[in-house]
């Protein structure tokens, strides 16, 4: 068995699970900047925040839609994805923080790392964690029975640039990812969608799903979640058979 099948297999016992969500769970899009999304997870009136980089337009959300805000979850630690949490706290100074280790933030939050279960207190929210250095060395990753919130790691027909880590952290972050039943929704953190598409067909020849997915989410002005199955059939960087040839794409879509 290769080192990839060893990885996958050590995986797959909790990368499957069974139970759906509670029904009246709705995972909401908050922009911020010029393409980002801060996603707010709705359940009740009760609210969980990914990586909410800007304050502003969160707390008006939460004001305007009567929201009680429970926890925030971060991904890693870029500021666009952490730049709005200390504000946000002097208005919800009881919440729970939940991050990667890093001793640069300057908040008080809960480090969780991968295999921690987070069960939110007083909702149906729970989240899984895994470690996906790449993008950054700390960055981790969420996901529960339909949903990933994946931060800077995986993006709509692409990946996060590699700022700290190597090529084959990156594709074996990706390969974590790849175990997820394919109907999970994506929840990534720019709207880069469109023109990731347009690299890929630079490099996929004759790809019709690829094609299909190209007209539709050119009508689309938010092209979040995909899914997994959609990623799994025309993403490069999922594609990629080895780390030497998702290092050898990762470097053309550097310079697309």
């Amino acid at each position: 068995m290769n080192q990839i099948n060893q990885f996958h297999s050590k995986l797959k016992p909790y990368m499957h699970t069974n139970n759906p969500l509670h029904s009246n769970i709705t995972v909401i899009p908050i922009k911020a900047f010029s393409d980002n999304y801060i996603w707010l997870i709705k359940d009740g009136n009760n609210a969980v925040l990914v990586d909410p980089g800007d304050a502003d337009p969160v707390l008006n959300y939460l004001s305007n839609n009567a929201l009680c805000l429970k926890a925030i979850l971060v991904t890693h630690k870029h500021h666009d994805h952490i730049g709005g949490i200390i504000n946000i706290k002097e208005r919800f100074p009881n919440i729970n923080v939940y991050g990667p280790l890093n001793p640069s933030f300057n908040f008080k939050y809960t480090d969780v790392h991968e295999g921690d279960s987070i069960q939110i207190k007083g909702t149906n929210l729970h989240f899984n964690v895994l470690e996906t250095p790449g993008h950054t060395n700390d960055h981790i990753v969420y996901y529960n029975e339909e949903n990933l919130f994946c931060g800077d790691t995986l993006f709509g027909c692409g990946c996060g640039r590699l700022f700290e880590g190597t090529a084959e952290e990156m594709f074996n972050s990706l390969q974590k990812l790849k175990m997820l039943k394919p109907s999970t929704k994506v929840f990534c953190a720019h709207e880069y969608t469109m023109e990731n598409i347009r690299f890929a067909q630079s490099i996929i020849k004759n790809n019709s799903l690829l094609s299909q997915r190209f007209h539709k989410d050119k009508l689309k002005l938010n092209t979040l979640p995909t899914t997994m199955e959609v990623e799994l059939t025309t993403n490069p960087f999922l594609l990629a058979e080895n780390s030497e040839e998702f290092k050898r794409i990762r470097l053309k879509k550097d310079v697309f």
